[in-house]
């Protein structure tokens, strides 16, 4: 997925919001509420929490195939 300002706007204003967000990475799908951005080595990390579980999730913004803001 190619990050443009506005796509990092949105994802930004839905960890302010605390909106659930969809994401596939290699295949696979993840609905999580994101929590914060933070830079490791150069990478842009998405923290971001299971809603169920509340497990703590990491996902690098380069490996993320696709991203929808859940209203």
């Amino acid at each position: 997925m190619s990050w443009n300002p506005r796509g990092l706007d949105r994802l930004e204003r839905a960890i302010s919001d605390g909106t659930r967000v969809q994401i596939y990475r290699r295949g696979t799908e993840f609905i999580v509420v994101p929590r914060s951005l933070r830079t490791v080595y150069g990478a842009e990390i998405l923290v971001a929490r299971h809603p169920n579980t509340g497990d703590e999730m990491e996902f690098r913004l380069d490996e993320v195939d696709h991203l929808e803001i859940l209203r």
